[in-house]
């Protein structure tokens, strides 16, 4: 079965930093076609990080350039995500994002919240 699996989350204290790790099964994994999403309460959803294609190149939301990172897990078909400095009372879910052969498969959300 196809599986999109986020870890991490949680309370992380003001200006800490974060760690989230998307694992995906029951489809050939590739490091480009994963992306990580953003959703503020009452806000759209945005894609914040991916690979755009074979070698370094990489795609950053504005709003997060600087202060996210986008990378492969060694040894694992995964990928993190990882960001700097949460703002208290910081409550945003993060979504990981794959496809196969046209067709998309999210993960069920992570909720990161900022404690103050």
């Amino acid at each position: 079965q196809v599986q999109v699996v986020e870890s991490g989350g949680g309370l992380v204290h003001p200006g800490g930093s974060l760690r989230l790790s998307c694992r995906v099964s029951g489809f050939p994994f590739s490091i480009y076609s994963m992306s990580w999403h953003r959703q503020a309460p009452g806000k759209e959803r945005e894609r914040v990080a991916s690979f755009i294609s074979r070698g370094a190149e990489k795609n950053y939301a504005d709003s997060v350039k600087g202060r996210f990172t986008i990378s492969k897990d060694n040894g694992k078909t995964a990928v993190s995500l990882q960001r700097n400095s949460l703002k208290p009372e910081e409550t945003d879910s993060y979504y990981c994002k794959s496809h196969y052969k046209a067709v998309e498969y999210w993960g069920q959300g992570n909720q990161v919240t900022g404690s103050a």
